[in-house]
Order: C-alpha cells, then sequence, then structure tokens
C-alpha cells in the first residue's frame, strides 16, 4: 500500500524536483502539491495523508509552525536549503530532514524510513469504545452519541454536524479529526465533507448515496474506496 504524501514548498523548481522524486517510488502516492501552507493545512483538515515533504522558511506559516500543528500520525520530511533548523526538526520527530539541493539517493534514503517505522494496528476492532464523546457548547459539556445511532456527518468549515434519526449536533472540530475517531469497518468518507455510516447506507447510484431519505454526493476522490467497501458486502 502507498503512502500517501503531499509537497508544501513555494519554491517551483523544488516542488518539480520532488514531484519527479515521488514518481519514481512505487510506495509514494503524490496526492496534492501546495506553495502555501494555510492552503496545505485547510486540505489536511478534510483530507488524509500519510506524509509530508514540507519546507521550511514559508510565508504565513513555516514549516516549523504547521508541523507543530498537524496531526502527530502524519509524517514530515523536512526540505529546506538551510541547515540551522535540523536540530529543532529532529526534535518534532521528523522522520529526516532534506538539505536542497537534493539527490535522488537522498531522498530514496529518507523515504526509506517509512517502511521501517514500526507501525500500530489495532487488531481487535470489537475493543474499541461504541460512543462518542462530543463536545457542544459551553464549558466542559459534552454529549454522548453511539456509533450505532450516526447515520452521517457533515463538514462544515471549522465544525462538524452529526447527524442521527433524532437529532443534529454540533461541535467545534475537523471532519478529519472526527475520521481518526470512528471505526473504519464502519464509517467511510464520500466526499470531502460527508462521512457516512455503511450501516445505514439504504441505496446507492454512481453519484449518490441515499441515507434515511437523504441524498449524499460521492466525490470521484473517494468513489473507489467507496464501491470497494460496497463490493465486500454484496451477493
Amino acid at each position: 500500500m502507498a503512502f500517501k504524501c503531499i509537497i508544501v514548498d513555494d519554491e517551483p523548481p523544488a516542488t518539480r524536483i520532488l514531484e519527479n522524486y515521488i514518481g519514481k517510488v512505487n510506495f509514494l502516492e503524490k496526492v496534492g502539491v501546495f506553495n502555501d501552507s494555510l492552503k496545505a493545512l485547510e486540505f489536511l483538515n478534510t483530507q488524509s495523508v500519510d506524509v509530508i515533504f514540507l519546507d521550511i522558511q514559508m510565508p504565513q506559516l513555516t514549516g516549523l509552525q504547521l508541523s507543530r500543528i498537524i496531526s502527530k500520525n502524519i509524517k514530515v520530511i523536512f526540505t529546506t536549503a538551510y541547515p540551522d533548523f535540523a536540530l529543532e526538526g529532529f526534535e518534532l520527530n521528523a522522520v529526516d530532514y532534506l538539505l536542497k539541493p537534493i539527490s535522488f539517493e537522498r531522498f530514496y534514503q529518507a523515504v526509506s524510513k517509512l517502511n521501517s517505522e514500526p507501525k500500530i494496528e489495532i487488531s481487535n476492532q470489537s475493543n474499541l469504545p461504541d460512543f462518542l464523546f462530543v463536545k457542544t457548547d459551553g464549558k466542559n459539556k459534552f454529549q454522548k452519541v453511539f456509533l450505532r445511532d450516526i447515520l452521517y456527518i457533515e463538514s462544515l468549515q471549522n465544525y462538524v454536524c452529526i447527524h442521527t434519526e433524532k437529532q443534529q449536533i454540533i461541535t467545534h472540530s475537523s471532519l478529519k479529526n472526527v475520521i481518526e475517531s470512528l471505526p473504519e469497518n464502519e464509517f467511510i468518507q464520500i466526499y470531502k465533507s460527508y462521512v457516512v455510516s455503511l450501516k445505514h447506507v439504504e441505496s446507492t447510484d454512481n453519484f449518490s448515496v441515499f441515507i434515511n431519505g437523504k441524498e449524499l454526493p460521492i466525490g470521484a476522490t473517494f468513489k473507489d474506496a467507496f464501491f470497494d467497501k460496497i463490493e465486500e458486502n454484496k451477493i
């Protein structure tokens, strides 16, 4: 399985080199290129990414600042022309620190570490909690939501709305953060702003999913993975 990766660098020659190198490695899959760290952060709030090739000297938000904000599950490989930040980069648990100009040999040495890092796997998802505590308005105010009751989850910019048959619960969070709390065998993302409960899917066609009378779109990016799940349970 390939590692999904993005490039965040405001220098076009550097991004072209990295794109070329990524294309030569069969266990890497490029899913985005950004010359603006804030746009990259927006992408990461809705999409699943395994690795970032991250320049340090960036306008608005530096690579070091961005690496502190993103999920700890995302691996960071810094790419920079400045060796001064190497120590701080490794203190942030970066996989590697590549100095420009980057040779393919050095690049491959860095990405090879991705395959050698230990992976944490959940062997029995039945041990996971069957509920979430969702923060609502007010300090320390949470609402318990059982996973079995969730029909689908909708992203609303900096908020998400959890739809059940009886109510809608809005909380300040990213869709990506919610996805990480859900069992992957029960929920799947079908669009940049929608995650659905597979057990509540009533029907589907090539473009839409129908849940509790609601029609939700299927995005091209997510279509293959969604219908792979459907294939697993077809008769």
